[in-house]
């Protein structure tokens, strides 16, 4: 706790230096560069704006507030860092989720690792620091990759190198961009996975890839039942996404529609996987219709 506080005062101090435009840094070579630079220094949170070259896009607002209620709390943990643009004036490189969830409580300072870089420098910075987090959905990945090889002119070959990735798993990854812009919100919400849009890609008309893709969701097709539709697709046989999915729905939720619609005396669906998922709809046409179906399968 002695260190912790001890770093913080450090921090307080650098703060009030970085405030005195006689003592303004710009480069490394400046006058108390060296006490600034790669330190943990308490910065305005009003004098940071955040990071144009920022290839995250999604903000979970739950895991936000969550984050939120820990820094007011606790304090900020892990330092944000930022570059420096001007007098009393930063950009954020990483820690976006932290200064937002900063703001939210209302701090006036955060906790931030100074650094000197070029508009360059701080695009790589941002998009390696991004690529490493465990929660980028794949399509931000592609991205960031993306923008590295068309903005920092890296081939697949020296992005590997320097992120440490394999080409293959790069590769992988940039494919999916290729998809529909419909299937890549998808995967970004969460309806499909990346082996589904891995499948997917391999179909080059967009019309087949988003009725393969609203099968998937409907029917809850897994990856390799996915895989089969799109091998049948591209034989010259089997054309149609509804024949390439049509032995999908296993015989027991088939013959149990018939039943169930008797039963319920409604005209009900029912999407299977061939792994024997699925989920039963019955719709209604009234209040009255929808209390009906009710004491039908409660009895009350």
């Amino acid at each position: 706790m002695a260190k912790a506080t001890k770093k913080q005062a450090l921090g307080r101090g650098l703060s009030a230096l970085l405030k005195d435009p006689e003592n303004d840094i710009q480069s490394v070579s400046d006058k108390n560069a060296d006490k600034v630079v790669g330190n943990i220094v308490e910065i305005d949170i009003d004098a940071i704006e955040v990071n144009p070259f920022q290839p995250r896009s999604n903000f979970n607002d739950e895991a936000l507030h969550e984050l939120a209620t820990s820094i007011r709390e606790l304090g900020v943990i892990q330092p944000i860092t930022v570059r420096k643009l001007e007098f009393n004036k930063y950009q954020l490189v990483s820690g976006e989720r932290r200064h937002r969830a900063s703001k939210l409580v209302g701090l006036a300072t955060i906790p931030s690792y100074i650094r000197i870089a070029n508009d360059q420098e701080s695009l790589e910075m941002a998009l390696v620091e991004n690529i490493q987090r465990q929660d980028l959905d794949p399509i931000e990945i592609a991205l960031s990759y993306q923008r590295l090889i068309d903005e920092i002119q890296l081939t697949q070959e020296k992005l590997s190198d320097r992120i440490g990735k394999k080409r293959s798993t790069i590769a992988n990854y940039m494919r999916l961009l290729k998809l529909d812009p419909i299937i890549q919100t998808g995967i970004r919400d969460g309806f499909v996975s990346m082996g589904h849009g891995r499948a997917l890609v391999n179909i080059e008309d967009r019309k087949s890839q988003i009725a393969l893709y609203e099968k998937i969701v409907g029917l809850g097709l897994s990856v390799r039942d996915t895989e089969k539709a799109v091998k049948l697709l591209k034989e010259g046989g089997n054309t149609s996404v509804n024949a390439a999915t049509k032995s999908v729905a296993p015989a027991f939720s088939r013959s149990g529609k018939t039943e169930l619609e008797k039963f319920l005396d409604a005209a009900i669906s029912i999407k299977t996987s061939a792994k024997g998922k699925g989920k039963i709809t019955i719709p209604f046409t009234s209040e009255e219709d929808f209390n009906r179906i009710k004491k039908a399968i409660t009895g009350a």
